[in-house]
């Protein structure tokens, strides 16, 4: 075993089929791809012989090429298409000396590059999207479930008003549904050939350069441009930036759930197994290791977005440095967010919730976090103003008597006036105050179906 290409973390920080759409192979075969297709487009328009494809495409497997080999070459020659493309005219002349003569025409080295990586976008988005809608029927099933759980709604990281934790679920689930609609929404503009030759003109093809380049994009089924965007690198960015988005979205997710892990907390929990979150001295420990993983990669992925957006002002027809700080910025980006999401799939489809610690915790205050339900409803009696001071003042003794604030107000005078014992029970119970969250579940739900 050659340990040195083995990544210690990659296994806890990026899922195995994303770095496989990003490994050597996938990297070469993307190129390659776009050789054989290419080869087949100009026989179709009558620019080379159609004799000259089938060698061509037979040497188009990564498997023939050795990735060691090309690294080396890369030094010297300053990308990845120039060695790989005298490599594959190498293994075409073996098999038919003619057909070596049409490898790469018309082309230059960043054709290959950036429609290989485009093809390689595809099947980076089609991981996304299966894993974004597996995620959303998870958190749709765990928003369903938990729907009239109520718990601590926190501000500031303090208790504010009564949620359930099935809205704060929902709003995960929101996000996600919009991130799987601007997947949907970005193919359009991502997913297109590159193709322009030496200086994006495709003067080497003469008259023939527009219909071989209409069907090169047939071929690749990729959408034709409106022209070469060599040094116009916003599809690339505007992706990156959703890239970033989605791991923010899922970061937002992972520290949730961490701090409602928390031992002083204690709510909500990823799922228990053998072995995981355990600590090396401490064997009471539980912690989150996959949320680690989503706020982990919300903190990287700022930087990677970065690096696009400063690498943008390209020069003129061909960047120097620019695009060559792309290569792997972009597909580490792809990587760390499928990542984020094996963590983000394995704890809500394993989510575990203690109902009676939310209880618990929502009784921690003693009544105050249902301060702001009876001072609205004394509001509608005595005026906004004179209401809360009124309940300020009561929230002020129940404190500094450590008593429950349902005692206090029930022996306010003022308060006594206005509200009777009913009026009171019900206003310091938290499952009669969670406004519109029943209704937040629903529509994220029915807009995750709608997907």
């Amino acid at each position: 075993m050659n340990r040195g290409t083995h990544q210690l973390f990659d296994a806890y920080f990026t899922s195995g089929k994303m770095r496989q759409v990003f490994s050597d192979d996938g990297r070469l075969q993307g190129m390659l791809d776009f050789e054989a297709a290419l080869a087949r487009a100009e026989a179709r328009c009558g620019v080379i012989p159609p004799s000259a494809v089938a060698p061509i495409e037979a040497a188009c497997n990564a498997e023939f090429y050795d990735p060691v080999a090309l690294a080396q070459a890369i030094v010297t020659a300053g990308n990845s298409a120039i060695p790989l493309a005298k490599a594959l005219g190498k293994r075409v002349v073996e098999q038919d000396a003619e057909a070596e003569k049409y490898v790469h025409l018309g082309a230059t080295s960043q054709d290959a590059m950036d429609t290989g990586l485009v093809l390689q976008l595809r099947q980076a988005i089609a991981l996304l999207e299966g894993d974004l809608a597996s995620l959303g029927d998870s958190l749709a099933l765990q928003a369903e479930r938990h729907v009239d759980t109520p718990m601590a709604g926190r501000t500031w990281l303090q208790h504010a008003t009564p949620v359930t934790l099935g809205m704060k679920i929902a709003g995960w689930l929101g996000a996600i549904n919009r991130h799987r609609q601007r997947l949907q929404e970005i193919k359009s503009r991502l997913l297109c050939l590159q193709f322009g030759g030496a200086s994006g003109s495709l003067a080497a093809l003469g008259e023939q350069a527009w219909p071989v380049s209409q069907a090169l994009a047939e071929e690749l089924k990729l959408s034709l441009p409106d022209q070469p965007w060599h040094t116009q690198r916003d599809r690339l960015v505007e992706f990156a930036g959703l890239l970033g988005m989605i791991a923010g979205s899922l970061g937002k997710l992972g520290r949730d759930l961490s701090l409602l892990m928390q031992t002083d907390v204690g709510e909500v929990f990823e799922p228990s197994a053998p072995g995981k979150g355990g600590s090396s001295t401490m064997p009471h420990k539980r912690n989150p290791v996959g949320s680690a993983v989503m706020i982990s990669a919300a903190v990287r992925a700022p930087g990677l977005v970065a690096t696009l957006l400063s690498a943008m002002p390209h020069e003129h027809e061909r960047s120097l440095g620019l695009w060559h700080a792309e290569w792997e910025t972009l597909p580490e980006l792809c990587c760390l967010v499928s990542g984020s999401l094996q963590q983000a799939l394995l704890a809500i489809a394993g989510l575990e919730v203690d109902a009676e610690r939310m209880a618990s915790n929502l009784e921690q205050t003693r009544g105050l976090v249902l301060a702001e339900a009876v001072s609205i409803a004394l509001a509608q009696r005595i005026g906004r103003e004179s209401a809360h001071h009124l309940v300020e003042g009561c929230c002020k003794r129940a404190v500094a008597d450590g008593r429950h604030l349902r005692g206090v107000l029930g022996e306010t005078a003022e308060v006594r006036q206005q509200l009777n014992d009913a009026e009171l029970d019900r206003l310091l119970d938290p499952s009669f105050y969670l406004g519109q969250a029943r209704r937040w579940v629903e529509r994220a739900v029915a807009e995750h179906r709608s997907l």
